[in-house]
């Protein structure tokens, strides 16, 4: 797109520009943001894309002198101390304030589309290989974690070390206290109740720590014969779901803070503690993140006595939802196969097993941060549909 301006003029008394599109449409660009984003040296760092300005030197009541259109596309600015700024038709289209503009922005920048399930998830599949080495593979890898929340990916070696690859592929893993990576399976005097043969109830993982890992990644290296299976749930579509049928309880599990603890060795000695809401939600109300773990929910319950039943109550019914046949998907991961998932999204859970005199059960688990794999998709992005 190589949008041309028809006419520029300063507005509102010199405190905004002015700018008519030659497609008939207008944009209004308040003066003092024109001015923070001025893209000359002096103001910005072209080579790191930040901004030099320093905001003690920003007049927030500042006006436009004089406004010039360039050959229809440039506009060029005279403020009233004689710095001059220059903006390119492009970089200020792609900028427009109107509400249209600002959601395009959005979905380009964060793609915000979901795309809801239960029982009927068709679950995303592709080659682990393919991901790994070809760019166009990890980009519909990546955008479909996004949209869907999980995704498997088939055919890695049954060995560890195939999650550290994977992170280099992305960026890097999340280090938290149980290691890069860490083995799910039966252990002795097991630190994690991950760690045992018993049936783990849906959770979201580590919601004990105040910035929970957003991704996490589970491969599978032996599987037991019998038990053991898997499953997960939307928890963004159950949280819509229990906003329709209970409001009350909706509003009581996105506004209680909820006590969270882990405290042993493993990497190294921990003793974590942290409040969280199990639904964080934004400012129009709908769910970012799920933070729920029955199994570390602490004893220490900060919250008035008068308030504890309503909270037991409103966590029964989301719990309930989350457990029903409608809203769960049941499957078995083989060995070489991968899960990856959204971890402040969706809930996972897993089927007891029968212990053994050898571990029968082996899966490897790794997390990693929403921001590093974001980083890695705009990056593919970029490369396949915009070129280098």
């Amino acid at each position: 797109m190589n949008p041309a301006i028809q006419k520029v003029e300063a507005w509102d008394e010199g405190r905004s520009v002015r700018v008519e599109w030659e497609d008939g449409s207008e944009s209004h660009y308040p003066c003092v943001w024109l001015r923070d984003n001025c893209q000359c040296p002096h103001c910005f760092l072209r080579s790191a894309g930040a901004r030099k300005l320093v905001f003690e030197d920003l007049d927030v009541n500042i006006v436009v002198k004089e406004v010039a259109l360039a050959d229809k596309k440039k506009i060029s600015i005279t403020w009233p101390d004689e710095h001059a700024s220059e903006y390119e038709a492009k970089w200020l289209k792609k900028r427009c304030f109107s509400e249209e503009a600002r959601a395009e922005m959005r979905q380009d920048l964060f793609l915000p589309e979901c795309q809801y399930w239960g029982s009927d998830l068709q679950l995303p599949k592709m080659p682990f290989e393919e991901v790994m080495y070809n760019d166009e593979s990890a980009y519909k890898w990546l955008c479909t974690l996004k949209k869907v929340g999980v995704v498997l990916l088939t055919g890695a070696a049954i060995r560890q070390g195939e999650l550290v690859k994977l992170g280099h592929r992305i960026g890097f893993l999340r280090l938290t206290f149980y290691g890069p990576t860490w083995q799910v399976q039966d252990k002795a005097d097991a630190n994690n109740v991950a760690y045992t043969t018993g049936k783990l109830c849906f959770h979201t993982d580590y919601p004990v720590l105040q910035h929970p890992p957003g991704v996490q990644f589970l491969h599978c290296i032996k599987q037991t014969a019998a038990g053991g299976e898997s499953e997960v749930v939307d928890g963004f579509h159950v949280c819509n779901k229990l906003k329709e049928q209970n409001p009350q309880a909706y509003q009581i599990l996105s506004s209680t803070a909820v006590d969270y603890t882990d405290v042993g060795v493993d990497y190294c000695e921990f003793a974590v503690q942290c409040k969280q809401r199990i639904i964080d939600v934004d400012s129009r109300g709908q769910a970012v993140r799920i933070n729920y773990n029955n199994a570390t929910r602490d004893t220490v319950f900060d919250i008035p006595a008068e308030k504890v039943r309503l909270f037991y109550a409103a966590l029964k019914e989301f719990n309930d939802l989350l457990n029903s046949a409608e809203h769960k998907f049941t499957y078995k991961l083989k060995p070489g196969d991968i899960l990856t998932f959204d971890n402040w999204r969706v809930l996972h859970g897993r089927q007891s097993y029968q212990a053994g005199p050898e571990v029968t059960r082996h899966l490897e688990g790794a997390y990693a941060d929403w921001d590093v794999v974001m980083s890695r998709l705009r990056l593919l992005r970029k490369r396949l549909l915009k070129g280098d």
